[in-house]
């Protein structure tokens, strides 16, 4: 997932395909009382994905999620991303639910890095297509430094 390679767009920029929802994006407050105005002056950030080279295969993973929480507004526990992640992500973090832990910007490819860094924490992202595949972002935590 790291690197520079991979130049394909993300659909959308991170917005919702059609058929598909945007989860956790908004105006709302983030820990730290921060608003959605403060994504861009972090520098990390703290995470989990999910990875499907398949776009029906994640869109499976992205029903599921919005049919338990994001239908209703409710934030995704990273216990249940992290389960989704295990059982349906190809990338190797799927071993690990997903986690990508602490990661500084400019090491994700452009995607990935623009929807990680623009997704308030709590926040699930809608699928967005990377170079590597089909991806499901899901936001634990941002710092400066």
């Amino acid at each position: 997932m790291s690197g520079k390679k991979g130049k394909g767009k993300a659909e959308g920029k991170g917005k919702a395909e059609k058929g598909e929802k945007k989860g956790g994006g908004g105006e709302k407050k983030e820990k730290g009382g921060g608003d959605k105005k403060d994504l861009k002056t972090c520098n990390f950030v703290k995470g989990r994905h999910i990875l499907c080279e398949k776009h029906g295969r994640i869109q499976e993973v992205y029903n599921k999620l919005q049919d338990k929480f994001l239908n209703d507004g409710d934030p995704v526990p990273p216990s249940e991303f992290g389960q989704l992640a295990m059982e349906y992500s190809e990338c190797p973090s799927g071993k690990r639910g997903g986690d990508l832990g602490w990661f500084p910007r400019g090491k994700m490819v452009g995607e990935f890095q623009e929807v990680a860094f623009g997704t308030p924490v709590g926040g699930c992202s809608a699928i967005f297509r990377s170079g590597e595949g089909y991806h499901i972002f899901l936001c634990e935590g941002r710092k400066a430094s």
